[in-house]
């Protein structure tokens, strides 16, 4: 018999491959939880586009459950509101998260996970980086880069949408060069899945490219739907 789960999203690469992962492992994946954070730079979540969730999650024929947090000291609690009513509304027994490296982000999700009486997974921990590239590819999972943070990626990447071995070759050669993790763990670039195999319909997004310093840029969304 298959577990019940809840898969934590972000709109983003990790997450995207991660609700891939726990659908080929045969579990059932309820709901997915977004943490939206109202400020920036929180170590704990990554602040998704809430109206592209929502679009995300539709074409993935997945139901969503949205918590928001307003302050720091209130983000373990916001996961712990969201669980609780994934069990309530769904039954789940599980949660799965799309952890890479930071031991802080896992600690706590498997700590909430725990005190609700959940199994927690985390398919995606101390995965080879440089591999894990290119099995998002061959998995099919399409993604864009909708920000930049680092030294050694060039703007230019900004808006691009990573979907061949070769692109994914140049950004693990400037990875090697430069010093920042080629999966973008340390916050070196956010990303957003327009397209994957349990999606029923690829997402097209139009923007403005925003340098906003020497190695920061962000890719300011004005239209999104279905292509």
């Amino acid at each position: 018999m298959s577990i019940s789960v809840a898969v934590l999203f972000t709109g983003g690469k990790d997450s995207g491959f991660t609700l891939y992962w726990m659908l080929l492992q045969g579990f059932r994946v309820e709901c997915l939880i977004s943490i939206v954070p109202e400020y920036e730079d929180s170590l704990l979540y990554h602040k998704p586009i809430e109206d592209i969730l929502y679009l995300q999650a539709e074409s993935a024929g997945v139901p969503l459950i949205v918590e928001h947090v307003s302050k720091p000291e209130q983000e373990l609690d916001a996961l712990r509101r969201a669980l609780t009513r994934a069990i309530e509304r769904y039954g789940i027994g599980g949660v799965a998260a799309g952890a890479l490296l930071s031991d802080y982000q896992r600690m706590r999700f498997s700590m909430i996970a725990e005190e609700l009486g959940l199994k927690s997974y985390t398919p995606l921990w101390r995965i080879d980086q440089k591999k894990y590239m290119h099995e998002l590819i061959d998995a099919g999972i399409r993604y864009m880069i909708i920000s930049i943070s680092s030294y050694g990626l060039p703007h230019s990447f900004l808006g691009r949408i990573i979907e061949d071995h070769e692109t994914v070759n140049k950004v693990i050669e400037l990875a090697e060069k430069y010093g920042f993790n080629p999966a973008f763990e340390g916050g070196e670039a956010e990303t957003l899945v327009v397209d994957a195999p349990f999606f029923s319909r690829r997402i097209c997004i139009d923007g403005i490219k925003e340098v906003v310093g020497p190695y920061n840029s962000v890719f300011r969304i004005t239209r999104f739907g279905y292509c």
